[in-house]
């Protein structure tokens, strides 16, 4: 007989044990989770940003603290040796850091597949041997032979991963797809393949393209609460190029509950070079539909506003 533990009601933690985070707001201590986005959103250009945090203890995007630093075990699965080594030399010279000073550990296998029982071993003894705070795997889509959208294929490599946290006391990040065109879809539900990867992640980090095109990174955490969304940037200074949070002026409150509907309409369409629908106008103006649709038709007959295909825009703005 082995029955399962039990604690009386009255000894439960009257608390909660206070946060700990590897990453400070971006990533808890020895979380799992999943670094997801559609192609070309610097999902790559993330992952290694902290990857050379938590190795050099500097704050990942000049601004997340690394409260302990440690060593990191990365595998690129698909990028050449030499693209890794540009990219992390360009987020050294960002963090004011030379690469040969970090206990950086890169996976050098040409494929690893976690599919594979083998290749399980190979990578537990290399965990076990090398204990790092972090592993990180980039991307996920190169380290199998399964299909993503079939939950009893993808639960047995994830749950791989949490044991090998458990066991090891290690933090996990996997770079993951979003699938394409799903951008007005909730981060985490926007992840290719099986619902198993949102629900796996005790961190999960999200890159998205605004409607303006700006990137966009949010996070989410099942034992913390969010912080609010940051805008990024990929700007190279000098020889460096890596992520840079770009700093947004706050706009002065403005006061819109005696405005005219045309005054709203106006303010709705300022600060963005995209058409508005006007379902999103109607929405931001709380008004009538008839009413809505009468000033859209004088401003653009006045010459304000153009209308197109996509909504309607300020003209010269």
């Amino acid at each position: 007989m082995n029955p399962l533990p039990l604690l009386p009601a009255h000894r439960l933690a009257e608390r909660p044990e206070q946060q700990r985070w590897l990453v400070t707001d971006l990533w808890a201590e020895e979380a799992v989770g999943i670094i997801g986005g559609e192609p070309k959103c610097c999902k790559s250009f993330l992952a290694l940003d902290i990857a050379v945090a938590v190795a050099a203890g500097t704050p990942c995007l000049r601004r997340f603290a690394v409260p302990r630093s440690g060593r990191v075990l990365l595998y690129p699965a698909e990028d050449a040796q030499h693209i890794v080594r540009a990219r992390l030399d360009g987020i050294c010279a960002a963090a004011g850091r030379d690469i040969a000073d970090l206990d950086l550990q890169v996976i050098t296998a040409p494929s690893l597949r976690l599919d594979l029982n083998a290749d399980r071993t190979r990578l537990e003894e290399t965990v076990a041997r090398l204990k790092p705070r972090l592993l990180v795997l980039d991307p996920f889509v190169r380290l199998h032979r399964i299909d993503e959208n079939v939950s009893g294929e993808v639960a047995p490599i994830l749950a791989f991963l949490r044991d090998l946290q458990r066991r090891h006391a290690v933090g996990v990040i996997v770079v993951h797809h979003a699938r394409k065109g799903a951008a007005n879809i909730r981060a985490g539900q926007a992840l290719r393949g099986s619902s198993e990867f949102h629900a796996w992640g005790d961190s999960n980090l999200y890159l998205r393209r605004d409607p303006d095109n700006r990137l966009v990174l949010s996070a989410e955490h099942r034992a913390a609460s969010a912080m609010a969304s940051v805008t990024l940037k990929l700007a190279q200074r000098d020889q460096a190029l890596a992520l840079e949070i770009v700093e947004t002026r706050p706009q002065p409150a403005v006061d819109l509950r005696d405005a005219s509907l045309d005054q709203r309409i106006a303010h709705a369409l300022a600060n963005t070079d995209r058409p508005k629908p006007f379902s999103e106008l109607r929405a931001f103006c709380r008004v009538r539909a008839a009413s809505l649709y009468e000033t859209l038709a004088t401003m653009t007959a006045a010459g304000t506003l153009a209308k197109s295909a996509d909504g309607y825009r300020l003209v010269n703005s």
